[in-house]
């Protein structure tokens, strides 16, 4: 199984990579994880990529073969639309984030991205976080949040992720990771 985790710095493209490893080793599968930050910490493109079955040799996804792309932002998903496997899932956050070039003006951002990605993506499930988030409390929960919604589409058990965010999320956010995780399956 390929999936690549894409979004801007700050979040948790890396921490979302990390936590669907565990559930997979939970699960008993060999795992394989390759993470590019680029210019995280000022607001750039991130993305994990997640490789796991009975036996993985390399970390990285060719293109062309990701069963499932979650996209925290949307523009940054048809930044990565050519490793999507022609039967492969793209699940994306419509929530807007501006990138630095459409902040200075430099450039627009598309205003008819949602149908754009209808019409060109097959299989795109298009997701709200916002009132989601606003009940979790916290929009730094959104990496979670979309680990709910990935997690309908995938064979692990329940405990597989309750123990994967539980080892991996710092003590005091565990709570609400766990709240975010369940919202994101019921989205």
């Amino acid at each position: 199984m390929n999936v690549i985790f894409v979004g801007v710095g700050g979040q948790g493209v890396i921490l979302a990579g990390k936590v669907l490893m565990e559930a997979a080793k939970n699960a008993g599968f060999d795992v394989k994880e390759s993470e590019v930050r680029g210019m995280a910490q000022r607001g750039g493109c991130v993305d994990s990529q997640v490789r796991y079955g009975e036996t993985v040799y390399s970390p990285l996804v060719p293109k062309g073969k990701a069963d499932f792309i979650v996209s925290f932002e949307a523009l940054e998903l048809v930044r990565k639309l050519d490793f999507l496997a022609p039967n492969g899932t793209a699940i994306v956050n419509m929530l807007q984030i501006n990138p630095s070039t459409v902040d200075i003006g430099l450039a627009e951002y598309p205003t008819d991205l949602s149908d754009w990605l209808k019409k060109n993506i097959p299989n795109c499930i298009q997701i709200n976080s916002e009132a989601a988030l606003k009940e979790v409390g916290s929009q730094k929960a959104i990496n979670i949040l979309m680990l709910g919604v990935l997690s309908k589409y995938l064979e692990f058990k329940q405990e597989d992720w309750g123990k994967a965010i539980t080892s991996v999320v710092k003590e005091k956010f565990v709570e609400m990771n766990l709240k975010a995780f369940k919202l994101g399956q019921s989205l």
